[in-house]
């Protein structure tokens, strides 16, 4: 489990496809100190498996899931990605409760600068995924856990501070990008427990 908080900005040094599947290499330093082989790290939101480890760098292997209903596939060498380590059961939860399985991936509309460093991120929700966004909802895109300012349509809304502008993945956002979005858990099994009564 995550809680959207990124620690770390990586960045790919290695893609290589596979005949079904792919491994994928970040170099970073900082999410691995602690690391041990077999690590659950989060990867722009996905919870991936650390299958090689160094000093300045891992490896993940991609299922062909995870291919198909995330942005990994897009990712090539230089790509900056979202980092985060798992929760620690006596850490503070500072963002929300985010499991690293992606539900889909939305295209970013804009980025709009507000002035102070502010910003306004708009991406598109995939019809499938919008009934579980609310206003003030938590999301998390690309394993940043985000508050929703506005909803409009297909179309939801965030402030960005300057703060998650500089220490996310966020900046480098240019339209018709495919984001990784994982909606709130606890909606998903209100809607299973409700449609059940």
């Amino acid at each position: 489990m995550f809680t959207g908080i990124i620690e770390e900005l990586g960045r790919v040094v290695a893609y290589e496809p596979g005949q079904t599947g792919a491994r994928i290499t970040i170099g970073c330093s900082a999410i691995l100190q602690d690391a041990t082989l077999g690590a659950s790290i989060a990867v722009n939101g996905a919870c991936l498996t650390a299958v090689e480890l160094s000093p300045e760098k891992f490896s993940a292997d991609l299922a062909p899931e995870t291919l198909r209903r995330t942005n990994l596939g897009d990712l090539s060498e230089g790509s900056v990605v979202n980092l985060e380590r798992p929760l620690r059961a006596n850490s503070r939860l500072d963002g929300h409760f985010v499991l690293g399985h992606v539900d889909g991936t939305a295209r970013v509309e804009s980025l709009e600068e507000l002035g102070d460093g502010n910003w306004w991120l708009r991406i598109r929700i995939p019809a499938d995924l919008s009934k579980y966004i609310v206003s003030k909802g938590s999301l998390a895109v690309d394993g940043t856990s985000l508050t929703v300012a506005a909803i409009q349509g297909d179309l939801t809304s965030f402030t960005i501070i300057p703060h998650t502008y500089r220490h996310t993945a966020i900046h480098a956002y240019q339209p018709g990008a495919k984001t990784n979005v994982e909606v709130d858990i606890l909606a998903k099994h209100l809607e299973k427990l409700v449609s059940k009564a």
